[in-house]
């Protein structure tokens, strides 16, 4: 029996939301209200992952037990996830609802530690791409039922090699080069006005000033001279030579 075709192309969410594709993971818009009218309450929604080259060869399984895992990705090109129940996509949540509705692929790290996860579990996806998603509807048998068409091929980031980023000069634009030569000015003037500094400092402790000249001459010893004041009427009554404290001039006569 053909499956239904749901008019519906899954993409990448257009809400404001940090990481919505990474090196391993990228995030859908929930499909609300996509639903009505195709799946009964004991039905599951998957996702299908494929590489882009791969989607076309991707056959719809017949039984739960056909259901292929993520490790299948790197060997058949593709693998199912994220099973979710119609319940768990209300449409009404659209009208009036707070914050942002997602399915994030290749979210679960765990998977790639643990083997006890279960065998659709969420891995971070292996590789930058490009791939392609589609929703498909199955009932409790594992019958498909609907589905949607494939989505535009998504890539994931990928980070550069430090080898290949360019780093020659004349590939940087005007506005950097003018800002890296006035660093480089301003950081030379501080080098320079640093080493005039410390010149002038350590100048002063190995070569002292220049002391007075009477300064440098050697010291000498002396006896302690005592000074005496002399009253204007004595110093009149003394002979001429005569002064305190040295003995009198000899005389001669003839």
């Amino acid at each position: 029996m053909a499956t239904e075709l749901i008019p519906y192309t899954p993409q990448i969410t257009a809400g404001d939301l940090e990481g919505k594709v990474t090196a391993t993971t990228f995030s859908l818009e929930q499909p609300r209200c996509v639903l009505d009218g195709h799946a009964n309450a004991t039905d599951t929604l998957w996702l299908v992952v494929a590489f882009s080259n791969a989607s076309g060869d991707f056959q719809n399984p017949q039984t739960l037990a056909e259901i292929p895992a993520s490790p299948r990705l790197l060997t058949d090109g593709h693998y199912m996830v994220l099973p979710l129940s119609p319940d768990q996509l209300p449409c009404e949540d659209l009208v009036g609802g707070s914050g942002i509705h997602v399915l994030r692929v290749g979210n679960d790290p765990n998977c790639l530690a643990d083997l006890h996860q279960p065998s659709y579990c969420n891995a971070p996806l292996p590789g930058p791409g490009p791939y392609r998603v589609k929703f498909l509807l199955m009932d409790a048998r594992g019958s498909p039922q609907a589905q949607t068409r494939w989505s535009a091929p998504i890539s994931l980031h990928q980070g550069k090699s430090p080898g290949s980023i360019d780093t020659w000069p004349g590939r940087r634009s005007g506005d950097m080069i003018v800002i890296t030569s006035i660093l480089s000015s301003l950081a030379g003037l501080l080098l320079l006005a640093f080493l005039a500094a410390s010149t002038v400092r350590f100048s002063s402790l190995w070569w002292p000033e220049e002391v007075p000249e009477q300064l440098r001459i050697g010291s000498f010893m002396g006896k302690r001279y005592m000074t005496h004041h002399i009253p204007p009427s004595e110093a009149a009554t003394l002979p001429v030579g005569c002064e305190p404290g040295l003995d009198p001039l000899p005389s001669f006569s003839p």
